[in-house]
C-alpha cells in the first residue's frame, strides 16, 4: 500500500534538530486515520528514514522514545532483542534477522527541514 500524496512532503522536523549519530521517531497516519511510526537517523549531512518496525519481531526499535542508536553509536538497534541495522541501509548485520532489512520511508532535506519523500510504502 503506498501512502496517499497528501503524506508527501511531509514535514518531519528541522534537520539540526537531529544531532549526528542519533536518530528521532514521528508518528504520522497512513491516511486511513492509522499511526504509522517512522524514525530517521542522522549520518553526516545525509538522513536517513525508516518504519519504527522490526522485521523480525514487528516492535518498535526505541525503547524509549527517540533511543534508536546501539551503544557503538553506528547502528541502529532493536530495544526487544538486540538486533542490529546499518544506519545507511536498514540491513540487519547481528540478531534474529541477520540479513534482513527495516523498511525504507524516503526523506529528503529540502529548506533546512526534513520531509517524507513521495515514494513511502507502508507495509
Amino acid at each position: 500500500m503506498t501512502w496517499p500524496a497528501a503524506v508527501a512532503g511531509t514535514r518531519l522536523c528541522p534537520a539540526e534538530s537531529i544531532p549526528d549519530g542519533e536518530a528521532r521517531g514521528f508518528t504520522l497516519s497512513d491516511g486511513e486515520g492509522r499511526p504509522v511510526d517512522v524514525l530517521v537517523a542522522r549520518d553526516g549531512d545525509r538522513f536517513h528514514g525508516y518504519l519504527n518496525s522490526c522485521p523480525h519481531a514487528g516492535t518498535p526499535l526505541d525503547w524509549v522514545p527517540d533511543r534508536f542508536m546501539a551503544p557503538d553509536g553506528e547502528h541502529l538497534a532493536c530495544a526487544t532483542h538486540g538486533a542490529l541495522f546499518r544506519v545507511a541501509d536498514g540491513r540487519c548485520v547481528a540478531g534474529p534477522c541477520a540479513g534482513d532489512r527495516l523498511t525504507p520511508a524516503p526523506v529528503r532535506v529540502e529548506d533546512g527541514r526534513v520531509l517524507l519523500a513521495a515514494d513511502v510504502a507502508a507495509r
